[in-house]
């Protein structure tokens, strides 16, 4: 039978040898926290990183998108604005030469055209025609009287016009008018004409 002092050393062997398996255990928890606390915190870590990397590949590829963009239009722009001045020289040009036209053969019959267009136009039955010189010539009487009878009304020839080639044809004193010439004629088709008159200089 044991004495108390070997009961009392029994038992003191006993809270220790528990005491430490306690601290093994909590080591060991407490390491398992540790590692499981690391763990979230590098997946985390990772998962920032990713995002980051993500958004700044999207954040690149957007502003690559954009300066494509932007070059592509001001290349577009500069080609419409070369196009314009083009075509605004082409037409500059044939304006210069509407004044030759007076000179063909057949202007008799354009200047009967170009007041018999602006006489439709109108839709009246009485009205002054205002011509340039050349069409004033052109337009003989028995061309009017023609165009008159056609149209069945009374068409006489006014002043003439301080520039253009053609005819202004003013009607009820002058509170209507309509012009028809070659210059405003000319104004009027540039607009659908531009398109086409391009094609033909570029060759397409």
């Amino acid at each position: 039978m044991n004495s108390e002092a070997e009961n009392i050393v029994e038992l003191e062997r006993a809270i220790l040898i528990e005491a430490r398996e306690e601290a093994e255990q909590m080591q060991v928890e407490a390491k398992e926290k540790a590692d499981a606390i690391h763990k979230r915190a590098q997946d985390q870590a990772e998962s920032e990183r990713k995002a980051l990397l993500d958004r700044a590949r999207e954040d690149a590829d957007r502003l690559r998108s954009q300066a494509t963009a932007t070059a592509q239009l001001k290349a577009r722009s500069s080609q419409l604005e070369h196009r314009e001045k083009v075509l605004d020289n082409v037409f500059t040009e044939v304006k210069k030469q509407l004044d030759a036209v007076k000179k063909r053969p057949e202007y008799d019959a354009i200047a009967a055209l170009l007041l018999r267009e602006a006489l439709t136009q109108l839709r009246v039955n009485k009205a002054e025609i205002r011509a340039d010189e050349s069409t004033q010539k052109s337009l003989k009487k028995s061309a009017l009287d023609e165009i008159a009878k056609e149209l069945k009304g009374e068409f006489t020839i006014g002043g003439g016009l301080d520039e253009g080639t053609g005819v202004i044809v003013d009607a009820s004193g002058g509170k209507i008018h309509y012009d028809n010439t070659l210059e405003t004629r000319l104004s009027r088709l540039q607009s659908t004409l531009r398109a086409s008159v391009y094609k033909v200089l570029m060759g397409e």
